[in-house]
């Protein structure tokens, strides 16, 4: 059983900076893969970013691709995303996800774990 908390939403203008924090719990954080979504009202909850459970290979959405970075700490039983060049169309709730297998990968119904979401809003 993996417990996550997502931490670091908030307000920010166009242009500016967040980083996402998510804490596990368990003591094998390192066999799960990680994955970042996020979901605006009205829309689906859309793939964001996702690590490998070593934290050595990484895949993002092409939305997000060379302005979010997600990078895992093994030690610190924590994921993180940090986001550049934050754009009004980045305004959602932010969730990350862990999965049974230290695999990435990029859909919502591969991930078996879920936290409870950070809102993230860009002005423009």
């Amino acid at each position: 059983q993996v417990q996550l908390v997502e931490s670091g939403g908030g307000l920010v203008q166009a242009g500016g900076s967040l980083r996402l924090s998510c804490a596990a719990s368990g003591r094998t954080f390192s066999r799960y893969a990680m994955g970042w979504f996020r979901q605006a009202p009205g829309k689906e909850r859309e793939f964001v970013a996702s690590i490998s459970g070593s934290g050595g290979s990484t895949y993002y959405a092409d939305s997000v691709k060379g302005r979010f970075t997600v990078s895992k700490d093994n030690a610190k039983n924590t994921v993180y995303l940090q986001m550049n060049n934050l754009k009004p169309e980045d305004t959602a709730v932010y969730y990350c996800a862990a999965r049974s297998d230290a695999s990435y990968y990029y859909t919502v119904e591969s991930y078996g774990y879920w936290g409870q979401g950070t809102q993230v809003t860009v002005s423009s």
